[in-house]
């Protein structure tokens, strides 16, 4: 395929791509802010509670757009667990679940990876098999604690560390 074949081709797969993502349905594992735009300081249209049902339209970076309540805005992409079925292997998506803009700036948060060098990173891809699996082992509030309470396993509160001290 030349180059420019493939040029022509780009927009077309773009296009592809993004439908996927397209009439996805999510829970919100957390209550959130459905937002106008997405970024973290964008103005909130309507609070949205914690299992809400919602519409993946499309996805931004670390956001996505979701329809609920007649209502289109953004959402944190970690805010929303994704309905089982639901389509769509992203490699740039899974890059990005962590990171997004955090003012009006061109400022980006990102998490750390601890264990990983650059060779790492840069060599990774995106393994839709390997996520179905981690999901697979997920279970329930009550299925675990009936474990915990199977294997005699007390809950105990313990208290983060302390700051260190700045020289």
């Amino acid at each position: 395929m030349t180059m420019r074949a493939m040029h022509r081709l780009l927009p077309v797969l773009l296009l592809v791509a993004g439908a996927a993502w397209a009439a996805d349905g999510g829970t919100l594992t957390r209550a959130e802010s459905l937002r106008e735009k997405p970024f973290a300081d964008a103005k909130a249209l309507a609070p949205l509670a914690s299992g809400a049902k919602v519409e993946i339209v499309t996805r931004n970076g670390g956001w996505y757009q979701v329809k609920s309540g007649g209502k289109t805005g953004w959402v944190r992409m970690l805010s929303v667990r994704r309905s089982a079925g639901a389509g769509g292997s992203d490699i740039a998506g899974l890059a990005g679940v962590a990171s997004g803009r955090t003012g009006t700036g061109t400022v980006t948060t990102t998490t750390g990876v601890r264990g990983l060098d650059a060779q790492d990173l840069s060599t990774a891809t995106f393994d839709e098999e390997q996520v179905k699996k981690a999901e697979a082992l997920r279970v329930t509030a009550g299925a675990a604690n009936a474990f915990a309470k199977q294997g005699k396993l007390a809950v105990r509160d313990v208290q983060p560390l302390p700051l260190p001290e700045r020289k």
